[in-house]
C-alpha cells in the first residue's frame, strides 16, 4: 500500500490542544471577544518575544500591511512602494489597499529576496517605502536595503509574514524596519484558528496610530476622523496564539532541522541560500529544478503532495498589469522552476526520506 506525504498537517501535541481548549472556553465563558484582555496580553507577549516596544494585532497580514503603510504617515496620492516581484499577491494587494502603488522589482538569484540593486534602479521622487518579504521564512537582505532607505530617506516595512522567529544579525525579524507586518494565517509557523495579524515596531507614535486606524479610525462612540476599514483580532484567536507563542522556538527548530535535512540529501536541487547573518524559521521548503512539473506530476504518482509558492510573479500577474516593474529576469526564471515540498511538524524523517527517495528517483544518478 502506498504511503501519502501530505503537503500540510496541521495536528499540534495532545497537550497543546488540551491547553488551547482551555484557554478558547475561557474566552467563550467570559463573553469578551473583542479587543479584550486575552489580544492585551498576547500584544505584549508577542512584543517581548518579538523583542520590540510594540504590537499591535489586527485582522489578517494584509491589514498589517496596509495599516502600517497608513500609519507610517507616507502614503499619499502618487505614493510608490517597491515590492518584490517573488512574493504572495497579497503584499502587492496590501500597498494599493493603503492608497499606494506597488513597484515591482527583481529578487536575488541566490536568496530570492527582494534585491538591493533593482530596488535602487526603481526609486523615484514618489518612492516613499520599501517593503521587502522574508520569503519562505528566510530573512531578506537586511543590510543593503537599510543602507538604500537610509541613503534615499524611505520607510522600511517588513513583510514578515512568513517568518515569525527569524533573525537577522541577532536580531529578530519585525524588529528591523519602521514596521513589520505578520500573519497568523492557519498555515504560519504561528498560526491562528482562522484570519489573524499584527504590526510589530519599536515608534510609539506609529503603533498609536495602528490603534487607532485598527478600530476605523473611531475617535469615540459613533464617531470616526477617517474613512479607514476596520481590523481587530478576535480574542478567541489571541487565546490560541498566547498558547502556541510559547512553542514557537521549539517548533521552529523542528521545521529547520527537516529544511537542512532537505539541503543534505538533495545536492543536487537550487535551494535558496540566506543572506549573510540571517538564521531563518523555515516556513516552506521549497526547491527549483528546470523539469518542475514533470517532477510535481512523478511526486503526486509517488504519494507526495506539493504545492507552487508561487507560480506567477507579481509584474506578469493580471491584477497588477497597471504597476510599474523593474526586468525581473531572475524572479520569473525562479518562478518558472519552484516547487514547495512537505514541511509541517508531523513530518517524520522516514516521511522525508519518502519525499526525497522520489525525487532522486526522477534524477537519476544524482
Amino acid at each position: 500500500m502506498q504511503v501519502t506525504v501530505p503537503f500540510q498537517d496541521l495536528t499540534l501535541p495532545a497537550e497543546v490542544e488540551r491547553e488551547i481548549q482551555k484557554s478558547v472556553e475561557h474566552v467563550l465563558h467570559s463573553r469578551y471577544y473583542i479587543l479584550g484582555p486575552e489580544v492585551e496580553l498576547f500584544e505584549k507577549e508577542f512584543a517581548a518575544y518579538l523583542g520590540v516596544r510594540r504590537v499591535v494585532a489586527v485582522a489578517s497580514g494584509t491589514d498589517a500591511i496596509s495599516l502600517a503603510l497608513l500609519a507610517s504617515g507616507v502614503v499619499r496620492p502618487g505614493a510608490e512602494v517597491i515590492v518584490p516581484a517573488l512574493t504572495s499577491p497579497f503584499t502587492a494587494v496590501a500597498v494599493l489597499r493603503a492608497g499606494a502603488q506597488p513597484v515591482f522589482a527583481d529578487v536575488n538569484r541566490d536568496t530570492w529576496t527582494l534585491d538591493p540593486a533593482s530596488a535602487a534602479a526603481c526609486v523615484t521622487d514618489r518612492t516613499v517605502a520599501l517593503l521587502p518579504v522574508h520569503l519562505y521564512g528566510n530573512p531578506a537582505d537586511w543590510d543593503g536595503l537599510a543602507l538604500l532607505a537610509a541613503n534615499r530617506g524611505l520607510v522600511l516595512v517588513e513583510d514578515a509574514c512568513q517568518a515569525h522567529g527569524a533573525f537577522f544579525r541577532g536580531v529578530r525579524v519585525g524588529g528591523l524596519g519602521t514596521a513589520a507586518a505578520f500573519s497568523f494565517y492557519p498555515t504560519k509557523n504561528l498560526g491562528a484558528a482562522g484570519d489573524g495579524g499584527a504590526i510589530a515596531t519599536n515608534d510609539e507614535p506609529l503603533a498609536a496610530r495602528c490603534l487607532h486606524l485598527r478600530n476605523g479610525a473611531q475617535i469615540r462612540r459613533y464617531v470616526h476622523d477617517q474613512p479607514v476599514f476596520h481590523s481587530r483580532l478576535d480574542e478567541v484567536q489571541a487565546a490560541l496564539l498566547r498558547v502556541k507563542l510559547r512553542c514557537l522556538d521549539s517548533w521552529n527548530e523542528q521545521r529547520n532541522r527537516l529544511c537542512r535535512r532537505y539541503r543534505e540529501k538533495l545536492p543536487h536541487c537550487l535551494f535558496p541560500q540566506l543572506a549573510p547573518g540571517a538564521v531563518p524559521a523555515a516556513h516552506l521548503a521549497v526547491i527549483c529544478l528546470a523539469q518542475r512539473d514533470p517532477l510535481r506530476a512523478h511526486l503526486s504518482q509517488r504519494g507526495v503532495e506539493t504545492l507552487i509558492h508561487y507560480p506567477v510573479p507579481l509584474h506578469r500577474m493580471p491584477a497588477f498589469a497597471s504597476c510599474p516593474a523593474a526586468p525581473c529576469p531572475d524572479a520569473e526564471k525562479i518562478c518558472e522552476q519552484l516547487l514547495s515540498l512537505p514541511l509541517h511538524l508531523s513530518l517524520s524523517d522516514e516521511l522525508q526520506d519518502i519525499v526525497v527517495r522520489s525525487i532522486r528517483e526522477f534524477v537519476p544518478g544524482k
